[in-house]
């Protein structure tokens, strides 16, 4: 196989894959105008693509290896532009919810497929190549997706947030052939899909509750809540008396490697919904334009490559734990800048809030790397599924629970009698010490959990070594 062609086709896939997250953001006020969609279905918008995209991904490089890399990334690819084509032409809040579900699942496919092909298809210095191009890619797509959605928006239509994906599927629709081999894993274990189906049930149904209870706080939402719990209580105690659980008992019983997903859990919890409603909140409160709205959130972006290459440094220097806490209690501070300045209607004074939410966030990068190097190897692979999946989870939880406060702050003060601006201004400042509180908890939680002695330490993990089980990001 072709090295650079390899080389291309992950990088495509990693960039287009992130883009889709960060770009809709930005569209999210444009799309809600044009479509007349309230708040909670906006929320779904985004969370539609985030919950299956963590569910599946579990089991998903169980099925890259019974599949084959090329089956895998055919279709995936095939049924991510079909969600693109899809979601640009929907009329309708449910179709474009069912477009963005169809993208996530695929979304879940193309992550570890073409994670593996850094394995097979490349020698050791090109996987080290590899895995620091897909971590670029990450990062520019984290950059360019708010003003590339605001762009979009503005001059042509949300529509072509979607539409945008198709040149990047085509070309790696074409690249296909040669660079994923066709051959299988015969001996791939079963993938653990009832258990997946559960989980994600369960969080599908909590995520609905939670935007629901936001939206008009019905005592009725209990029920999908309650509901949801018990499905993930189901499957903690079926993981328990399962002869091949989906999560190994081995990574349930090590202490750092769960309390980093905790951590993470924690840290998307509150970045993730602030960013979804950061652009909604400039566009209608600040009276922005959708370019105008999504460009400040670059700002985090470019503090988090500044930052990125000295965490290094500073974790030899004072330890991951102390490291990661120092990391969530800035990102707490950065949004609570910005909490005390909210009723300022002007971009300016939110820079420094912004730049600090970024620095804080990248020191955060040892909650996998560390967890990483405390796992046995076998399992490397899994767990960088959950890490990734993780990532995806908190990311769909914290639009849950950030607009649940937002809405029943906001929906308080327009029963005051106050203005829709205003109102969303109001809520979003409570949404903002809602997150904060969320990053002082992590902080407090990784001081603990990363001090804990590690039972054995392997070689860094990296990227290429995830790809090896077809798992993780």
């Amino acid at each position: 196989m072709n090295p650079g062609r390899t080389l291309l086709v992950v990088a495509l896939g990693a960039f287009v894959t992130t883009l889709d997250n960060t770009i809709v953001a930005a569209g999210v006020p444009s799309i809600g105008h044009d479509l007349s969609l309230d708040l909670a279905t906006l929320q779904w918008v985004s969370i539609g693509y985030m919950l299956p995209f963590a569910g599946l991904l579990l089991v998903a490089g169980t099925l890259v290896d019974r599949w084959g890399q090329r089956g895998t990334l055919g279709g995936g690819l095939v049924a991510f532009g079909l969600g693109a084509v899809a979601g640009g032409f929907a009329t309708t809040g449910a179709l474009l919810i069912a477009a963005r579900v169809v993208q996530g699942l695929a979304a879940a496919f193309l992550v570890p497929a073409l994670l593996s092909l850094l394995r097979t298809n490349l020698d050791s210095r090109q996987r080290a190549i590899g895995a620091t191009l897909w971590t670029a890619c990450l990062a520019v797509a984290l950059a360019l997706g708010p003003t590339l959605g605001g762009l979009l928006s503005e001059y042509l239509g949300w529509s072509w947030i979607f539409f945008s994906n198709l040149p990047f599927v085509l070309v790696m629709l074409v690249l296909l052939p040669a660079t994923a081999g066709t051959g299988r894993v015969r001996d791939a274990k079963r993938p653990a899909l009832a258990a997946m189906v559960l989980v994600t049930a369960g969080l599908v149904l909590v995520a609905s509750a939670l935007v629901g209870l936001g939206d008009d706080a019905r005592l009725s939402e209990a029920a999908p809540l309650l509901g949801g719990l018990a499905l993930i209580a189901w499957f903690a105690v079926r993981e328990r008396r399962a002869r091949e659980p989906l999560v190994p008992r081995d990574l349930v019983r090590e202490r750092v490697f769960t309390g980093a997903l905790a951590v993470q859990l924690l840290w998307g919890l509150g970045v993730s919904g602030i960013f979804f409603f950061t652009p909604l909140l400039h566009q209608d409160s600040l009276g922005l334009s959708p370019v105008g709205a999504g460009l400040p959130l670059v700002l985090v972006a470019v503090a988090i490559m500044a930052v990125t290459p000295a965490v290094p440094s500073i974790t030899a220097r004072i330890g991951p734990h102390r490291t990661v806490c120092a990391g969530l209690l800035v990102v707490a501070l950065g949004l609570l800048a910005v909490a005390a300045i909210n009723h300022v209607p002007e971009v300016p004074p939110r820079i420094p809030g912004l730049l600090l939410i970024g620095a804080g966030s990248a020191l955060t990068t040892p909650l996998t790397s560390y967890s990483l190097e405390i796992i046995e190897e076998r399992h490397a692979g899994t767990a960088s599924g959950l890490l990734t999946a993780s990532r995806e989870l908190s990311s769909a939880m914290g639009v849950a629970l950030i607009g649940a406060v937002l809405t029943a702050v906001r929906a308080a003060r327009l029963g005051e009698g106050a203005l829709g601006g205003p109102a969303l201004a109001t809520g979003y400042t409570a949404g903002l010490v809602v997150a904060a509180a969320l990053e002082i908890a992590g902080a407090v939680l990784a001081l603990w959990v990363f001090r804990a002695p590690a039972r054995k330490v392997l070689p860094a993990v990296t990227t290429e070594s995830a790809g090896s089980s077809s798992r993780g990001e």
